[in-house]
């Protein structure tokens, strides 16, 4: 059963696991000591997926400083989403057989492309990428990606407990929490978090 809405009821809470990044230790979910902004992106090298990882990074000292722990999942083998983040300072984990996509109700569709609030994002991530992989500073992302090209976005903020506090499912390919909207929520799901009886938000 995934970790969707039905009508106006609350998702079940996240079970106990650990994710094996690309790189690095095992990450705990939930996380004991702070939230986890569990957030499903597409293919390794995507130039969209790219421009938000940056923003993300350019502000991981306040993400951090929030109590939010990025915990981002791509739908490439760890081989090549290890190529192609490299540097990068969040865990990444790989999801070839989309496994978490299925169970947190992550789906694809062509509105992901089709979508005109798509055409801008999807510019500036092809120009920005292009120019990267022609100063060799990044590869070329896959012509053909293992899960398609029509994935779409899903972000997930999660409690010590589990509770899923807040969430959203992207209607296109950039349709993501920004990191203003990261904080925002962190700051709600730090108070749900001491608080008893306090109901989740959809996130939406």
């Amino acid at each position: 059963m995934p970790y969707t809405y039905e009508g106006s009821a609350p998702m079940r809470p996240v079970s106990a696991r650990e994710l094996t990044p690309v790189s690095g230790p095992p990450v705990p979910v939930p996380d004991p000591d702070r939230l986890v902004h569990l957030q499903f992106r597409r293919f390794a090298g995507c130039p969209v997926c790219n421009l938000h990882v940056r923003s993300l990074t350019l502000r991981r000292a306040e993400i951090e400083a929030a109590g939010v722990r990025e915990v981002l999942v791509f739908h490439s083998t760890a081989e090549l989403l290890r190529e192609h983040t490299a540097g990068f300072p969040f865990p990444f984990v790989a999801d070839p057989g989309k496994l978490l996509y299925a169970e947190f109700g992550v789906g694809a569709s062509p509105r992901a492309l089709l979508d005109p609030r798509a055409w801008l994002p999807m510019l500036r991530g092809m120009l920005r990428s292009s120019v990267a992989v022609a100063r060799r500073l990044e590869r070329s992302p896959s012509v053909n990606p293992a899960g398609g090209r029509t994935g779409l976005p899903a972000d997930f903020l999660i409690a010590p407990d589990g509770t899923i506090i807040a969430r959203k499912y992207g209607r296109h390919i950039y349709d993501q929490w920004s990191v203003d909207e990261i904080l925002a929520r962190s700051e709600g799901g730090q108070t749900y978090g001491r608080s008893a009886g306090t109901s989740p938000n959809s996130g939406r």
